[in-house]
């Protein structure tokens, strides 16, 4: 799977994503003075964490420092009388250097 854009398949925008993206999360700031940028994107379910680290230092110049990822388990939903599941997707969560510019799009 060498293709960039098959391994991102989207970012993953919320409150709290944001606010790690920026710096302004309280478990996002490592010392008092210094930000530590996280980026969560969803990934393709059989990608490796080398593979996304290169897939995000191509598609964004950028300098990848870490990256965690993890599987999110579907959750029972109902939609009026029918029941179900959401989907089952992985969540990787990219650290950029200190250096490297802003992701546009968080």
């Amino acid at each position: 799977m060498n293709d960039p854009y098959k391994i991102i398949v989207r970012p993953v925008v919320t409150e709290k994503s944001y606010a790690q993206a920026h710096g302004t999360a309280w478990r996002s700031r490592k010392a008092e003075g210094t930000s530590v940028r996280w980026y969560c994107f969803e990934v393709h379910t059989k990608a490796n964490k080398h593979e996304i680290r290169t897939a995000v230092e191509k598609l964004f110049d950028v300098k990848v420092l870490a990256v965690h990822t993890l599987h999110v388990r579907p959750k029972h939903r109902r939609v009026r009388a029918q029941a179900g599941m959401t989907r089952a997707w992985k969540k990787a969560m990219v650290r950029l250097a200190p250096q490297s510019k802003a992701i546009e799009g968080f």
